[in-house]
């Protein structure tokens, strides 16, 4: 059995080979054109966090080099995002910390992606593991209507769960798998299933795990929120920093799905939920 140093270690080698850390997909122009939006409080950019404090463009700059790993430098305009895997690790740590103690008091969570695509295998095994260890894995609203403005003008969505995992749908696309679930950032579904679970007076989660507007959306309500955030997604790492997303994990969150599984192997093993 290797020991946890070696695991971490063989974990780390995959962030860096995978480009789930190190230089990452994400260029510095795209990361500084989000963190002038978020600064400029657009909220495509806040995606469910309303910032107490006041946040320019430099001050993101800063707080980003801390969380991710990225140039602390406002000066660094182009070329490819860095983000140090020392910290991608520690992160993971702590929101296995989270899984963890939640399992064991065998308390309701909620899981929920607005990157189907990419991440509904690693959310999905953690949902399981967490079924097995006695947690209920909530999925109300099942097929409720969710407007949400794109750029593309209002449309209108469908929420729906595979393996426990909300996201959502566009209207007539079939239920096949995380395949045909469309990528949002915003906070409108977990606010729509928080609501539900309210109004039906049932039992609220006690942790919501996932990204995007999930996890924004559900921290800025009160709920204990960790999960994954890229180096141009700065509203989960804002939303840590402000004390309301428990847990924010930098690493490149649109990679190929099957590279999520070593990640998923070790927060389990972690969490002492491997089956």
């Amino acid at each position: 059995m290797p020991t946890p140093t070696a695991l971490r270690s063989r974990l780390r080698a995959h962030l860096l080979a995978a480009r789930l850390a190190g230089v990452v997909a994400t260029s510095r122009e795209v990361s500084l054109r989000s963190y002038r939006g978020f600064a400029a409080r657009d909220p495509r950019l806040l995606i469910g966090i309303d910032p107490e404090w006041t946040w320019t463009e430099r001050d993101l700059v800063g707080l980003m080099a801390d969380k991710c790993g990225v140039s602390a430098d406002p000066g660094c305009v182009s070329g490819q995002d860095v983000i140090d895997p020392e910290l991608t690790l520690a992160a993971l740590e702590a929101f296995s910390e989270r899984l963890a103690v939640v399992a064991q008091r065998g308390a309701p969570v909620l899981f929920g992606t607005g990157h189907p695509h990419r991440l509904l295998g690693f959310y999905g095994a953690l949902a399981d593991a967490m079924s097995a260890a006695g947690c209920a894995v909530l999925t109300p609203a099942q097929g409720r209507s969710v407007d949400i403005t794109t750029r593309f003008g209002l449309r209108t969505y469908s929420l729906d769960y595979v393996r426990g995992v909300a996201m959502v749908r566009e209207p007539g696309v079939p239920g096949r798998g995380g395949a045909t679930g469309a990528h949002t950032h915003s906070p409108l579904p977990v606010r729509t299933v928080l609501n539900a679970i309210a109004e039906a007076g049932g039992a609220l989660p006690e942790l919501v795990v996932g990204d995007h507007g999930w996890v924004c959306g559900a921290g800025q309500l009160g709920f204990d929120a960790i999960g994954l955030a890229d180096t141009d997604d700065p509203a989960p790492f804002v939303g840590e920093a402000e004390g309301r997303v428990a847990v924010a994990v930098p690493l490149d969150d649109a990679v190929r799905s099957d590279y999520y599984r070593p990640l998923t192997r070790y927060v389990l093993n972690r969490a002492c939920l491997s089956q």
